[in-house]
This record gives structure tokens, C-alpha cells and sequence, in this order.
């Protein structure tokens, strides 16, 4: 579907399509995507899709930039379970505006797209659905599909409005109105006879830009990834979350294994691989770093604008290991108690994490409840709000940052509280009775 959108030209019902989107090897064997790919796709001025006039030849991201009017930037994300680990990564991490999902017509919405399903609706991302492969499929067969399809999106648990689209008036009507969230538009797609595939086109170029992003708030960018690049050094990406930064200015990058931040400048800054002075709030960027080596940063790290030396000793960026939120338990075989420990994504970061008080005795599936958690391995760089997803194999639950730092002195459970005192064992860091 992407390498049909992107590339133009139509699939030859083998895959044809999808060759120069894979990254590794295993990928073209399998056919599996294991990694998140980034593409882009431009729209010129009367609404078409700048594209390459010689056959075969394939436009240069630099290319499309410069010929089109609007840009649309496609964040590939893999379907397998094995890989499911990446598919949260790469949908904290880079912020999309909107989520296509994409579903088999003779397959259904088979159990790991119900996961990808829940995972954007949990982050409140818009979702809009593209059933390929029509041209295959038995006309009954599609029909379950449909139904099935239905059924979820009205559930209770996403509670949608789903919209066949089958014009092009349907069409301009709902991108208009996509923003409202409750719709779902569905599109029925084949990839190799190309039906309907310029209603998702013309859907993709009338879709509002959306987000709040605040270019006057202090700058933060969020990195997703890291590279080294010959002549160049050390390139982070990822996604300007607030303010503006600029070629030459001094930035900060952390937080390393002990909390603390490293000063460094940048050097030059590319958006879409081509080169740009400034870089503001809600654009995905690159950044070439000064001085600073690739093993010295990771994904997940923040850049910040680095303070004046006079307000320093203050300004100094504060990272947490511990922090409390509000959850969602979504799933889960057994309760949940003090010491589970499971794997949470919040944004680009990725870490084991240990809960270390519930404000009851246990959680289950379908509870709300106010948790606190430590980082196993280093502190991070968080904010009130932020939002957050745990799981351990499957996706297990989803919350909110409500406060940084944890209290021992103040349990989120005032029974464990009374029972301490009752038999008098209240200790705090091991100080003796308080």
C-alpha cells in the first residue's frame, strides 16, 4: 500500500510494491516490516502527487520537497508480534497526527491489528482504516470483514463512527471533519487494479494539519533515533515537541546513566533531508551534534536550550526515577501487585520499570488506579501528562503522568499506612521507626 502511494505505479499481486520501502535483508525474505521506515509524499499546488515524469526513476526526498506544496511524512511501523515492541516505539515516539490501519479483506481484523487498534485509540490518535486486497477476495468474504469491522469500531472500547467512503464528495466531507475524532472513514483498496486509490489520495491531501504544538514555549525535542555520519559526526532525529531552536545555538542532550545532561551545539539541522536554519514545534527534524560521540546517546534522550550560565546552578534540567500515574489496566491474566515490573514506553522512551506502591492491594483488568513506578535502569526526563503505556508480552495498560518524584513518608494506600502503624514497622529508607 505505501510503496504504491509513494512510489506510484501499481503492485504486480506478488509485492512488487513493497521492496524498496524494506531496510534489511530478513525483511525482503519475509516480507515482514521489522522496522520503522519513514517516507514522504508530496502534493503540488492543483493536488497531485509529485512524482518522477521517467519511468523506473525514483525522486530524491530533497526532490519532492522543492516541487511540492504539501508534504505528508509516513511512519512504517511493523505488523508481527514479534515486533510489536517497535510498533509501540515508533507510535509514542514520533506523534503521528492520524493512524492508517490497514486491514486484509480476506484476513479481517485479525488479532494483532486489534492491538494496534487499541494502542491508537488509547493515545487518542484519529483513525482512518484502508482494506486492500478487494481484487482477491470473495464478495462474502469481504462482507464478514465489513461486519466484523463494524462491530469493533461501534464497541463500546472505541466507540467510532465508521464511514464508507466510496465518492469523491464523501470523501472532502470527512477529511473536513476528521478532526472531530469519533469518525473512522474505510476505504476499500486494491493495490493492484489501483481502485479507489485516489479517494485515499485526495483524502490524504485535504487532511488538516492538527496538533498543539506552542513555538513559544522553552524548546524541547524528543530523539527517536541516533546515526553517525561521515564528515558529518554524531545526527539525532526526532520530533521538536515546544519553542524553536537554530543552526549555532547551545543545547544540552541527556540524561545519561546518571541523570546528568551533556553541553553541546548544533552544528546544522535537516528536515525531510533537506537543509534548513531553524526547526520549530511539531516538525520532525535531524540535528548534527559538536563534540559528541554516538555511543553518548540513545533514543529516548531530550534536547534542551542550554541555560545562561548565571541562572545554571537553577536551570539545571531535572530528571526522575520515580513518578506517579494514573492507569488503565486493559489486560492482564492474573492481578497486579507491589513489584511487577514491566516494560514502559513513554514517548521515545523505553525502559524496565517496577511498580513501587498502588493506592489498593491489587489492580486487575478494567481497573483505574494511581500507581507509582521506578525506573530499573536510569532516571528520564518526564512531564505531568505525559502519557504512558506498560506491557509485559502484550499490551497490558495505559496512563497518565500525574506527579514526578515519590513520597515513601506518603503511601498512595492510607490502609498500608495504618497497618505499619498498628504494628509499629513505619520505617522510611531503613531509618528506624518514624
Amino acid at each position: 500500500m505505501l510503496g504504491v502511494l509513494v512510489k506510484g505505479g501499481l503492485d504486480d499481486g506478488r509485492g512488487k510494491a513493497r521492496v524498496n520501502l524494506f531496510r534489511h535483508k530478513h525483511e525482503v525474505e519475509s516480507g515482514r516490516t521489522s522496522s520503522v521506515g519513514m517516507e514522504i509524499m508530496g502534493f503540488d499546488t492543483k493536488g497531485n502527487v509529485v512524482a518522477s515524469d521517467v519511468p523506473g526513476r525514483k525522486l530524491s526526498w530533497e526532490e519532492i520537497g522543492k516541487r511540492s506544496a504539501k508534504v505528508i511524512s509516513f511512519t512504517d511501523l511493523a505488523g508481527h508480534e514479534r515486533y510489536l515492541r517497535t510498533t509501540v516505539f515508533g507510535l509514542l515516539s514520533s506523534e503521528p497526527n492520524y493512524c492508517l490501519l490497514m486491514v486484509a479483506a480476506n484476513n479481517g481484523l485479525i488479532g494483532m491489528s486489534k492491538e494496534h487498534l487499541g494502542i491508537a485509540l488509547a493515545l487518542n490518535v484519529p483513525v482512518m482504516v484502508v482494506i486492500t486486497k478487494i481484487d482477491i477476495c470473495p464478495p462474502n468474504i469481504l462482507e464478514q470483514t465489513i461486519v466484523q469491522l463494524t462491530k469493533i469500531l461501534k464497541s463500546p472500547g472505541a466507540r467510532k463512527i465508521p464511514i464508507f467512503i466510496k465518492n469523491r464528495e464523501e470523501c472532502i466531507n470527512t477529511a473536513t471533519q476528521f478532526v472531530s475524532r469519533r469518525i473512522c472513514p474505510i476505504f476499500q483498496v486494491s493495490n493492484v487494479t489501483g481502485e479507489c486509490l485516489d479517494l485515499v489520495r485526495t483524502f490524504l491531501n485535504i487532511l488538516p494539519h492538527h496538533g498543539n504544538y506552542n513555538s513559544n514555549a522553552p524548546f524541547e525535542f524528543h530523539v527517536n533515533d541516533t546515526f553517525s555520519v561521515p564528515f558529518v559526526g554524531t545526527v539525532v532525529s526526532g520530533v521538536v515537541r515546544s519553542g524553536v531552536v537554530h543552526v549555532g545555538d547551545n543545547v544540552l542532550i541527556g540524561p545519561d546513566s546518571t541523570g546528568s545532561f551533556t553541553a553541546t551545539k548544533i552544528r546544522s539541522i535537516e528536515r525531510k533531508r533537506i537543509s534548513v536554519a531553524a526547526s520549530a514545534a511539531g516538525q520532525s527534524a535531524s540535528f548534527a551534534l559538536r563534540n559528541v560521540r554516538r555511543k553518548d546517546v540513545r533514543k529516548g534522550m531530550v534536547v534542551l536550550h542550554k541555560p545562561d550560565e548565571k541562572a545554571a546552578a537553577d536551570n539545571q534540567p531535572k530528571v526522575y526515577r520515580e513518578f506517579v500515574a494514573e492507569v488503565l489496566i486493559l489486560s492482564h491474566a492474573t492481578t497486579i501487585k507491589v513489584k511487577y515490573q514491566a516494560m514502559l514506553h513513554v514517548g521515545p522512551v523505553s525502559q524496565t520499570c517496577s511498580i513501587i506502591d498502588i493506592d489498593r492491594s491489587f489492580i486487575r483488568t478494567g481497573d483505574r488506579a494511581t500507581v507509582a513506578f521506578r525506573f530499573v535502569q536510569r532516571p528520564e526526563y518526564l512531564a505531568v501528562g505525559d502519557r504512558i503505556l506498560f506491557r509485559e508480552g502484550r499490551t497490558k495498560g495505559l496512563g497518565i503522568v500525574k506527579a514526578l518524584g515519590y513520597d515513601p513518608k506518603k503511601p498512595l494506600n492510607p490502609e498500608v499506612l495504618k497497618e505499619k502503624v498498628a504494628n509499629g514497622n513505619v520505617s522510611v529508607n531503613g531509618k528506624g521507626k518514624e
